[in-house]
């Protein structure tokens, strides 16, 4: 790099002359900030200078861009300038979003009655808690809309998923009102915090049926209620199974001249069971004798 050394300024002040003392050879710069910001020593405003001359956004855009909620990466790419630039500009502004997120935390939530008494950020704690999750793995931040509001934003994760939630918020000098932008922010400042964020019902369509089980293994699996149940009861002896199969006889009842003359008056009856009804059978319907019976005079259990 050759050494160039003052020479003096143009007749109209516009431009710096120089000269190489080797060679002679005069060279002139104008005289604008970046020289005088150079002559004095202000590095700050040389970076800032170097900004407008090497990108499309001033450095006034670059703070309204960040206070708008856009972060550093997101200027500096769209910039096309190192972060290292941005984050001199960003600095004061990222400090301003801090300060709002605190305040809004203090702010008051306002419902149908009215402000809140608790605080955003006792309000939420204890949503937070109610529904299992925690108030310390959240975020806080805040940013100015196009209307110069201030939006406070609470955001964590559950499970995969990264949720968000949206205030405004409005200064004054009792700590300011929040009022909830979106459906996740209005549940967690509603009454009834107990109540989960999402509600989630199964549907189930024709598809989630299977219908390749076989007919026996759906047998195998599904019990059949209307089948009867047995208990098993001890064998009776010989003695009363023949005294019960004689109660059950059904009696036959005969004509009046052939049954007289058959049996006799001190021939004992046997004793029906209580649930049998004489000459009945098990429909509740007479018995009827048959033809042999009738001619030769004879009971259905076999005596005469």
């Amino acid at each position: 790099m050759r050494e160039l050394r003052v020479v003096g300024l143009e007749p109209d002040g516009s431009h710096v002359v120089l000269a190489d003392p080797a060679t002679g050879d005069k060279f002139r710069i104008p005289v604008d900030d970046t020289l005088r910001a150079a002559a004095r020593g202000d590095l700050a405003r040389l970076g800032q200078l170097q900004i407008e001359t090497n990108s499309q956004l001033r450095p006034r855009e670059i703070q309204a861009r960040i206070r708008s909620g856009a972060s550093v990466e997101q200027v500096a790419e769209e910039a096309g300038i190192p972060m290292a630039k941005v984050e001199r500009f960003a600095y004061p502004v990222l400090l301003e979003r801090s300060r709002a997120a605190e305040m809004a935390q203090q702010g008051h939530p306002v419902r149908p009655d009215g402000p809140a008494v608790e605080t955003l950020l006792e309000i939420v704690t204890q949503a937070f808690r109610t529904r299992g999750h925690n108030i310390d793995a959240a975020t806080w931040d805040a940013w100015r809309d196009d209307d110069g509001h201030w939006v406070a934003q609470l955001q964590w994760n559950a499970g995969r998923s990264t949720n968000s939630a949206h205030w405004r918020y409005q200064p004054d000098a009792h700590g300011g009102t929040i009022v909830a932008l979106d459906d996740i922010a209005n549940d967690l400042v509603d009454p009834d915090c107990a109540r989960p964020l999402r509600y989630l019902t199964p549907v189930y369509s024709a598809r989630d049926v299977d219908d390749t089980l076989d007919t026996d293994t759906v047998g195998e699996r599904v019990p059949a209620a209307a089948e009867p149940i047995t208990l098993d009861r001890a064998e009776p002896e010989p003695a009363e199974q023949e005294a019960t199969a004689e109660a059950e006889a059904p009696a036959v009842d005969a004509p009046e001249d052939v049954e007289a003359e058959s049996v006799s008056e001190d021939d004992p009856q046997p004793k029906l069971a209580p649930q049998h009804t004489p000459g009945k059978d098990k429909r509740g319907k007479p018995a009827l004798p048959s033809w042999d019976d009738v001619l030769l005079g004879v009971r259905s259990n076999g005596r005469a």
